[in-house]
C-alpha cells in the first residue's frame, strides 16, 4: 500500500527531534533481556534507533571494543596498525563517531578520520583501505563506518570493514556480535573510554582528507577524459549525505559540467520528499524520495543521486526518468564487457540472486560467467579483492567494478563510480542508460519485476529466514511448473536466508531484511504485468502460510 503523502514534499510533523535524539543516545540504556536491544549484525552491520534503546552509546561502546579485541586475535598477520574511520550525515552518526574514537584512543589505536569533523562516503573508506595495504603491507589498515545507509533519519548504525576494505563476513560479524553482548551484559565494565576531546588531542589521533585521495583516483576506474571532452550536463542531488563534499572538487578537477542541485546538510533530512510507506528515507532508487531530481530530469544531460552514505546509486535518464535499479545494472553489465577491452575475458560478473533476470541473459550473451550470491554486498568481496569478478551488483543499487586495468577499486558498494559510469556511458555512446537498456529489451525481452516490503518482528525474520522447501506444497507457480526450489545460492552455495522459487516463466524470493524490522518478498514475470500479479500474489499466500506455521 503506497502511503497517501508518498512523494510529497515532508511536513514540520515529520521531522525527528535532534535534541531529543542525541538525548536519547546517551541516557537510554539497552535491556539485554529484549532481543531487539542487543547486538544484532545484518548484512549492513548494526542498526538501531536510539528511542527504542537499540542504538545508544552502550552499544557503540561495546561494538568498536569488540572489533578492538577482534582485531588482537588475528594472526598470524597480527593487529592491523591503523583505523579508518568514518560517519555520514544521519543525526546520531556524529555522536557514535565520537563516541567510537573515544574507545579507539583509549585502546591506544592509531585511527585516520576526516578533518575538519567532516562526513565520509563509504566507498572512501574502502578505497583508502585497500590503497593503504597496497601500500603499506595487506594488514596495514582496516575501517569502520558510522552509518545506517538510506534508513530514517532516526536511525543509527555501525559497521565494520577488514583489511580487505570490504564488509564484514559472517565469522567476523557473529563474534563481534557475541563480544559486544557479553561486554553489554557486564555492563560495559572491560570497554576502555577516554571523552572526545582527549581521543581527537591523542597521539594515536590524525585528521586526514579521504577527499582528494580518492577523486584523484577516479580517472583509474571511469573514463573521466571522455565525459569532459562530450560536455555532458551533470546534474547531483547527494541527497543531503557524504558526496555532498566530493563533487566540486570532482568537478574541478576534471573539467565536467556538474551542477549539485542541493548542497544541503540537514539531519532531519526536511527537503525530502515523503518514500512510499509515508516515512523520510534517503533512497535514491524510489521514485517518491527521487520526486525532486526527476522533476530536473530535463535540465541535464544525465542526472544522479546517492544516499547518505554514497553507497548506492539512482541513475535520472532524460529517456526514463528513474531508472529501475535492475535495468541500470544489466546496462553496466553490458556496457563495461564491452568497453573494458584490457580485462580478462575469465573474470566473472556477480549478481544477487533477487536481481533481475535479465543480467542472467545478457551475460551469457556476453560469454561469460554468472556468480549469483545471497543478498549483501558482503558476498562479493572475496571476488573483487581476488580479481575473479569484475563486478558486483545488488538490485538495492549498489554496485562496484574494477579499476581500467582489471585490479580491485572497493569492495564495498560505490555509488559515485556507478553514477559518473552513466555518464562515461553517454558521452561514448551518444545514448543514456535508459535507451540502452531499451535495446537490450529488443534483444532479450522484457521483464516485469516488482519487490514488497513488509513491517516485520525479530520472530516473524526468524521464521523467514527458515524457510524451507517442503513449505511449498504446490507444484506450480502461476501456472508454470516450478523448476527449482532454492535455500543456497548457486554461485557459492551459501544459505540466502530466505527461499528462491524459481519456475519456467518467472521465480519470487522471501527473505527478511538485513538492515530494517521488515521482510522482502520480490518477484519476477517473464510473460506480462498480470503474471507478475498473479506471481506476487501466490508468492504472499506461500510467505503467510510459513509465517502462519512460524507462529
Amino acid at each position: 500500500m503506497i502511503h497517501e503523502r508518498a512523494g510529497l514534499p515532508t511536513q514540520p510533523s515529520d521531522w525527528i527531534d535532534v535534541a531529543a535524539l542525541e538525548r536519547d543516545y546517551f541516557e537510554k540504556q539497552p535491556n539485554l533481556s529484549v532481543p531487539e536491544e542487543r547486538v544484532r549484525f545484518g548484512t549492513g552491520g548494526h542498526r538501531g534507533k536510539a528511542s527504542e534503546a537499540s542504538f545508544n552509546e552502550a552499544h557503540i561502546k561495546a561494538i568498536v571494543q569488540a572489533i578492538v579485541d577482534w582485531r588482537r586475535t588475528q594472526a598470524p598477520n597480527g593487529e592491523p596498525s591503523v583505523m579508518l574511520l568514518g560517519k555520514d550525515t544521519h543525526a546520531l552518526s556524529d555522536a557514535a563517531q565520537k563516541t567510537a574514537l573515544g574507545v579507539l584512543a583509549a585502546n591506544g589505536v592509531e585511527t585516520r578520520l576526516q578533518e575538519k569533523n567532516g562526513v565520509t562516503p563509504t566507498p572512501a573508506i574502502s578505497r583508502a583501505i585497500l590503497a593503504g595495504n597496497r601500500a603499506n603491507g595487506a594488514n596495514y589498515c582496516d575501517g569502520i563506518i558510522i552509518t545506517p545507509s538510506h534508513n530514517p533519519p532516526t536511525d543509527g548504525g555501525i559497521k565494520y570493514n577488514p583489511t580487505n576494505g570490504g564488509g564484514a563476513d559472517l565469522d567476523v560479524t557473529n563474534w563481534i556480535e557475541n563480544r559486544a553482548n557479553a561486554l553489554l551484559e557486564n555492563g560495559n565494565v572491560d570497554v576502555k573510554f577516554v571523552p572526545f576531546e582527549e581521543a581527537l588531542a591523542a597521539p594515536t589521533t590524525q585528521e586526514i582528507d579521504y577527499v582528494a585521495d580518492y577523486v584523484a583516483d577516479l580517472a583509474n576506474v571511469v573514463d573521466m577524459e571522455a565525459i569532459r571532452k562530450a560536455g555532458i550536463r551533470i546534474g547531483v542531488d547527494p541527497l543531503g549525505g557524504a558526496a555532498v563534499g566530493y563533487w566540486k572538487p570532482i568537478a574541478e578537477k576534471y573539467g565536467l559540467d556538474i551542477t549539485v542541485v542541493n548542497d544541503k546538510i540537514d539531519p532531519t533530512f526536511s527537503f525530502m520528499s515523503i518514500d512510499r510507506d509515508g516515512k523520510i528515507r534517503m533512497d535514491c532508487s524510489s521514485p517518491y524520495a527521487m520526486r525532486g531530481l526527476i522533476g530536473l530530469k530535463d535540465k541535464f544531460d544525465i542526472a544522479f543521486a546517492n544516499d547518505p552514505d554514497s553507497d548506492r546509486h539512482g541513475i535520472v535518464a532524460p529517456s526514463v526518468g528513474l531508472m529501475n535499479p535492475n535495468h541500470y545494472l544489466a546496462v553496466v553489465v553490458d556496457y563495461l564487457i564491452k568497453n573494458r577491452p584490457t580485462w580478462s575475458e575469465n573474470l566473472g560478473i556477480g549478481k544477487t540472486l533477487v536481481s533481475s533476470a535479465i543480467i542472467d541473459s545478457v551475460v551469457a550473451d556476453l560469454g561469460r560467467k554468472l556468480i549469483e550470491v545471497p543478498v549483501g554486498f558482503k558476498w562479493f568481496v572475496p571476488g573483487l579483492f581476488n580479481g575473479e569478478i569484475c563486478f558486483g551488483g545488488e538490485e538495492s543499487a549498489g554496485a562496484s567494478f574494477l579499476r581500467f586495468d582489471g585490479t580491485v577499486w572497493t569492495t564495498d558498494k560505490d555509488g559515485l563510480i556507478l553514477n559518473l559510469l552513466a555518464a562515461e556511458m553517454l558521452a561514448k555512446t551518444g545514448k543514456d542508460p535508459g535507451v540502452l537498456y531499451a535495446e537490450l529489451t529488443e534483444k532479450f525481452g522484457s521483464p516485469y519485476y516488482s519487490r514488497i516490503d513488509a513491517p516485520a518482528t525479530l520472530a516473524t525474520k526468524a521464521a523467514l529466514k527458515k524457510m524451507t522447501p517442503d513449505q511449498v506444497k504446490t507444484e506450480t507457480l502461476a501456472g508454470a511448473k516450478i523448476v527449482a526450489r532454492l535455500t543456497r545460492a548457486p554461485g557459492n552455495d551459501a544459505e540466502i536466508g530466505g527461499l528462491k522459487i524459481v519456475s519456467e516463466n518467472g521465480w519470487f524470493a522471501a527473505r527478511p531484511s538485513g538492515t530494517e524490522m521488515a521482510y522482502k518478498i520480490y518477484a519476477e514475470s517473464f510473460v506480462s504485468e498480470e503474471h507478475l500479479a498473479q506471481i506476487m500474489k501466490e508468492a504472499q499466500e506461500i510467505v503467510g502460510e510459513a509465517l502462519k506455521d512460524a507462529q
